[in-house]
């Protein structure tokens, strides 16, 4: 290849002291562009060993921004080192047109905010819309990416909306299905209940007003230990302490969970005025979190609330021991299978960092509870709908 000598000085030439670097960049792409040498260095290897490069496609309804840029260098860099290895690399570029980060730019321009308002409007009328917008900036793309001077194909660029793209995708799920490599289940992840759909990690970070920190209220509730075990560590009818910062999720707590080395106390409920929150009078709580409720246990101070301690367990121990469930919805054990739920289970994500050292499991709402629930044998119970409401029982 012979790059324009303009670019760099002939051989007669002085090295230029001062030289333009961006214009010697758009000489060099003029070069490129004219020269068609992006697709002279496929056309170069037809026959060759073929290198296949998977690029998640972004989506056109917006301005790149500097990680789009920082991975299309990297885009860039394999395929072209592949390239000078003898193989051929096809690199076509591609617009993701599916998803939330699309439906959120349409009901934007709509001026919509909520999913019904989707449905009175009609799926059609809104995905019309959707298809406009999708694609608004594709030129700015494609100027960007140039600009960079990476090398890929934008004129057989395709959508993920085409029909033939979205039947690739389906074929491609039926093979998986066919070979028994697909299956149903549950999985934990973060959820909108304005738009109704599962979030990704991603689309977390999508903007800075997607995920912010807030105040929620939270709850320590005492669950009454009962049955043989229990009973066996002279622990029957106190009530374990778990503290959480989802009230909504306990209609359907289903378990708790302790730390397995954590040293667990019981003490009575103190002199001033926490008696009668207790049926029993005593609460199980982690011994290292005893301080931060000694006053609501009815105590004057941490020192006061230790001294009154009357039995020390560890998590180990506690493994299950059963309690009585906070709710009778789900206890009919032949149709909801919950033969195995109310009951301890020990696992090592359970710190004293804050609350009780005692957490409330509903395997529904959380990634850990779901882990240990599912290997209690445990089921997963959905209680809240797509609108974040109450199921009807």
């Amino acid at each position: 290849m012979t790059y324009p000598k303009s670019a760099f000085g002939s051989a007669a030439d002085a090295v230029t002291p001062s030289p333009s670097f961006p214009a010697i960049e758009r000489e060099i792409l003029d070069f490129w562009k004219n020269d068609d040498t992006f697709r002279a260095s496929i056309a170069q290897r037809e026959g060759a060993d073929e290198w296949v490069f998977y690029d998640g496609p972004p989506f056109a309804n917006g301005l790149p921004h500097y990680g789009h840029l920082l991975t299309g260098y990297a885009k860039d860099l394999f395929p072209r080192f592949q390239t000078m290895r003898g193989k051929k690399v096809d690199r076509v570029f591609g617009w993701d047109t599916h998803g939330l980060p699309a439906e959120l730019e349409a009901m934007k321009q709509l001026g919509i905010t909520e999913k019904s308002e989707i449905e009175e409007m009609g799926v059609g009328a809104f995905n019309a819309k959707a298809r406009e917008s999708v694609l608004a900036y594709t030129r700015e793309w494609q100027a960007y990416v140039t600009r960079q001077a990476r090398w890929v194909d934008f004129e057989r660029g395709y959508k993920t909306l085409d029909i033939t793209f979205m039947e690739s995708v389906l074929w491609a799920f039926k093979q998986l299905h066919d070979k028994g490599l697909a299956y149903e289940g549950y999985r934990v992840l973060p959820y909108c209940w304005r738009d109704q759909t599962p979030l990704s990690n991603h689309e977390l970070r999508m903007d800075d007003d997607v995920y912010k920190d807030r105040q929620d209220p939270s709850v320590t509730v005492g669950f009454p230990l009962v049955g043989e075990k229990a009973a066996s560590l002279g622990i029957e009818g106190v009530s374990a302490l778990a503290w959480t910062t989802t009230p909504w999720t306990l209609p359907t707590n289903s378990a708790l969970a302790v730390g397995p080395s954590i040293d667990y106390v019981v003490l009575p409920a103190g002199p001033l005025g926490a008696k009668e929150s207790f049926a029993s009078g005593s609460v199980l709580l982690a011994a290292d979190l005893v301080d931060g409720y000694a006053k609501d246990l009815g105590y004057e101070d941490a020192d006061v609330a230790r001294a009154a301690v009357t039995r020390t367990v560890t998590g180990s121990d506690l493994s299950g021991v059963r309690y009585e469930p906070l709710f009778d919805y789900f206890t009919e054990t032949e149709t909801w299978g919950t033969e195995n739920a109310w009951q301890v289970l020990t696992d090592d994500y359970v710190s004293t960092s804050d609350g009780t050292g005692i957490v409330h499991q509903a395997p529904a709402y959380g990634e850990d509870d779901k882990r240990i629930s599912d290997a209690a044998g445990i089921p997963t119970i959905v209680s809240v709908g797509d609108d974040g409401t109450f199921l009807p029982l």
